[in-house]
């Protein structure tokens, strides 16, 4: 099985553990969250965009986090670095954002599964009861309930978006 799958796995098993209540939806494979979102039939506000940033601290020290944005907003990065106190924040590149991940771009989760990663979450998501994201996988979703998503996930909330 690959990591895409085990990862997928990983969030069922969480989720069933945990007595969360979610909707696994089947749709055709896709990553965008403007698309999936219409796929899916949740607003934007609702669905999870999940972006890794990399902050410098200094010159020794590097940082990831799993910023979580609602769909119709973008993660603002200066915040993400006030937030370390960084001296460089960008984008992690695609092979280190799905290697922390266990998942391609377009399917990260909200879930931070890798120690290395410290879970940031955008306020604005959390005042839905519901939100919506890729489960891992381009051609699955989850419908999460926001409260067991807050209980299970324990993201840290902190205004990491812009307009």
């Amino acid at each position: 099985m690959d990591s895409m799958h085990d990862t997928y796995e990983k969030l069922i098993a969480l989720l069933d553990e945990r007595g969360a209540t979610y909707r696994v939806i089947e749709h055709a494979p896709e990553g965008a969250t403007e698309a999936v979102s219409a796929l899916r039939g949740n607003t934007l506000a609702q669905a999870a965009k999940c972006i890794i940033a990399m902050v410098k601290i200094g010159k020794k020290e590097k940082r990831f986090a799993l910023v979580v944005v609602p769909g119709d907003r973008r993660v603002d990065l200066a915040a993400v670095k006030a937030l370390y106190g960084g001296t460089y924040v960008s984008f992690a590149s695609p092979e280190i954002a799905e290697e922390l991940a266990g998942s391609p771009s377009g399917t990260i989760l909200p879930f931070a599964f890798d120690e290395r990663l410290e879970l940031l979450v955008d306020p604005a998501l959390l005042e839905h009861p519901e939100l919506f994201f890729n489960a891992a996988r381009l051609d699955r979703s989850i419908a999460l309930s926001t409260e067991d998503y807050r209980a299970i996930a324990e993201p840290r909330a902190e205004r990491v978006s812009t307009d």
